[in-house]
């Protein structure tokens, strides 16, 4: 064998077997604990883009693979067998997490199980409701929702089936589809443009050598693993003995100490905290990102004073932030494609048969195929929706909306690595009726968006840019991702599986959880009971975001000295940067220092106390989460 056919087939046995099949194995082991973790009141993992448990996960691997290098060197994981783990993971941490799956599993019972003659859900849209959406067997509710018996018994096996398989094969096309998206744009995105993808620096770099190089070696990394996991130990037992001191990890809301006078508490909620995971993923983003996210929410609150000042306040919903964000998104995703134009066109001259054959040779699947498969994608939605009563160009526009929102995330995550990105409450499934009127869509369309509120409630958990952050991973350790496509695929659909079973299970042991159900049916009620017409300002508010995005990038490609990055200005709104706004502004002006007293050198060789500060609240909160879970009772929870 040559040598370069002999490296073609090292690179493609990086991805083990035995790796998928570890992954595969984790993954109901992960999708039951993040369940039964929230069922116990546990803080949820899939709320910033770095998910600990999946860290925690890995971790725990990485010392297992020091005992096997000690005792049995030959059975020790490779850092590419631990990466597909760790792809794996938070696809299926993402999937079971509080964005996703968390917010579907209770619609599949609430508007049956709550419905009243008082709020009338019966008379208004039981019956739009196609039946194998959810159970409705009053019987089988009342046993589900009391709990105090088991899920393995016929008659509570069988009412689950057909729906439980109807939205596994909606969420797996849906998922799917993303891949499909991503295998088209992969090559651009991670080998022509080269982004950074600041999100896999830890993963990257505490797996090198399979743990036994790299920073885990590094003293400076243990410094800042030591100084977060001492402030999570000192908090922790904090929430379980008040008498001991704390060392932060709370929020302090500056609005009602400081704020309390008109026009100033218009502001509304502004909490302020230090967590020293947010300082550490924070470093690892570009300073003008970092500076952006900070000066933008501190705009977003200015904007709120300069209306409650101006009587301003009276208007409905102004100044119409969400909106705003939603048009940033798409004007993000915009941006994104015509960055790739120049590659789209050659992956469209490739799926035509013209163009040079070797411009896919290293394509984990060629692009033909990758189209067929974003059809059969799409193709399984659009029948979903059709029979579940969604019109076409309901259809068309919702999930144009909703994948062009993924683009934006996908790729702000690749280039800049932000560390939030949830735009709360403002997905295709709040923006169409604002747009058109609920008149227009009628009580069909309004009924089937209510059941993907699901997925666009929040996207802090989002599958897709995991999926790429996979690719990246793979194409930075120099190993073929084509394995890798078929890992993440069976990692998902085992991972939706594995979220029902241990919803069911948890729920006929305590009683059916009911996570964030009752929003969307309330909001269906009143669209029915009061129809609302188009709402122009949240049309103006949406195009004005996506100008201001446009321009912002503009400006920033135009002046190297602008200071402002379009990314900020989407990503500033989100419920999550009030959480963690503080922290990156402490974590920018850091690196500032750095970088102005000691330049890349010290910046190279304080990284790993940053990657320290993330891995060490990770561990420890790790920690805690599993005492929590195991004991059944809350503990301290350091995202906020």
């Amino acid at each position: 064998m040559s040598k370069s056919s002999q490296t073609k087939e090292q690179r493609r046995s990086a991805v083990t077997w035995r790796a998928v099949l570890l992954g595969l194995l984790l993954t109901p082991v992960l999708a039951y604990w993040t369940i039964e973790a929230r069922a116990t009141g546990q803080g949820p993992p899939t709320t910033v883009s770095l998910f600990y448990n999946v860290v925690f996960v890995v971790f725990l691997l990485i010392c297992g693979n020091l005992l096997l290098a000690a005792f049995l060197p030959r059975w020790r994981l490779t850092q590419a067998e631990l990466l597909t783990v760790y792809t794996m993971l938070s696809l299926t941490a993402g999937l079971a997490g509080l964005d996703v799956m968390e917010v579907l599993m209770p619609l599949l019972t609430y508007p049956f199980r709550f419905a009243t003659p008082e709020n009338e859900w019966a008379e208004l849209f039981h019956h739009y409701i196609p039946n194998w959406f959810g159970v409705r067997d009053p019987g089988v509710l009342e046993t589900f929702f009391r709990g105090e018996t088991t899920l393995y018994l016929k008659d509570h096996l069988l009412p689950w089936i057909v729906p439980s398989l109807a939205w596994t094969g909606f969420l797996f096309a849906l998922v799917t589809g993303m891949l499909g998206i991503n295998l088209l744009v992969r090559k651009q995105w991670t080998e022509h443009e080269k982004l950074s993808y600041p999100i896999i620096q830890l993963p990257w770099e505490i797996t090198l050598g399979g743990g036994l190089q790299g920073a885990l070696r590094s003293p400076w990394l243990w410094a800042g693993s030591l100084l977060a996991g001492a402030i999570d130990v000192i908090n922790g037992l904090n929430f379980l003995y008040p008498s001991v001191p704390s060392l932060g990890g709370k929020l302090t809301d500056l609005q009602p100490i400081f704020f309390t006078n008109k026009p100033w508490n218009a502001m509304g909620w502004t909490p302020i905290g230090l967590f020293p995971f947010a300082v550490g993923m924070a470093f690892f983003i570009p300073l003008d990102l970092s500076f952006s996210a900070w000066f933008f929410y501190l705009f977003w609150k200015a904007e709120r004073v300069l209306g409650g000042a101006l009587g301003l306040r009276n208007l409905p919903s102004f100044p119409y932030v969400d909106e705003q964000s939603f048009g940033a998104y798409l004007g993000l995703c915009v941006i994104a494609l015509v960055a790739s134009r120049r590659h789209l066109a050659e992956v469209a001259r490739r799926i035509l048969g013209r163009g040079d054959p070797r411009y896919e040779a290293e394509e984990p699947i060629r692009f033909r195929s990758t189209l067929v498969l974003l059809a059969l994608s799409l193709g399984f939605l659009y029948a979903f929706s059709r029979l579940a009563g969604m019109s076409t160009w309901v259809f068309g526009l919702f999930f144009l909306a909703y994948y062009a929102i993924a683009t934006a995330v996908t790729r702000m995550r690749a280039e800049l690595g932000s560390p939030v990105h949830d735009l709360h409450f403002i997905g295709p499934d709040e923006m169409l009726p604002k747009l058109f009127g609920t008149r227009a869509l009628g009580p069909r369309n309004l009924t089937v968006i209510t059941y993907y509120f699901f997925f666009n409630r929040a996207h802090r958990g989002h599958p897709m840019p995991h999926q790429l952050e996979g690719f990246k991973l793979a194409e930075r350790g120099g190993y073929s991702s084509g394995r890798l496509v078929f890992a993440m695929t069976a990692a998902t659909l085992l991972a939706i599986l594995a979220t029902f079973w241990a919803y069911y299970h948890v729920g006929y042991r305590d009683g059916a959880l009911i996570w964030f159900a009752d929003r969307p049916f309330n909001r269906l009620q009143r669209w029915l009971t009061v129809p609302q017409p188009p709402d122009y300002g949240a049309l103006v508010a949406a195009v004005l975001g996506f100008v201001q995005t446009v321009v912002l990038m503009a400006m920033r490609m135009r002046f190297v000295w602008w200071p402002f990055h379009p990314a900020g200005f989407a990503i500033s709104s989100s419920w999550s940067m009030n959480v963690f706004w503080f922290s990156i502004l402490v974590s920018s002006v850091i690196k500032w220092i750095i970088l102005r007293q000691g330049g890349l050198v010290l910046h190279r060789r304080l990284t790993p106390f940053f990657l320290g500060l993330i891995l060490g609240e990770f561990v420890v909160g790790g920690v805690w989460n599993v005492a929590g879970t195991v004991l059944r009772r809350p503990m301290y929870r350091f995202l906020f």
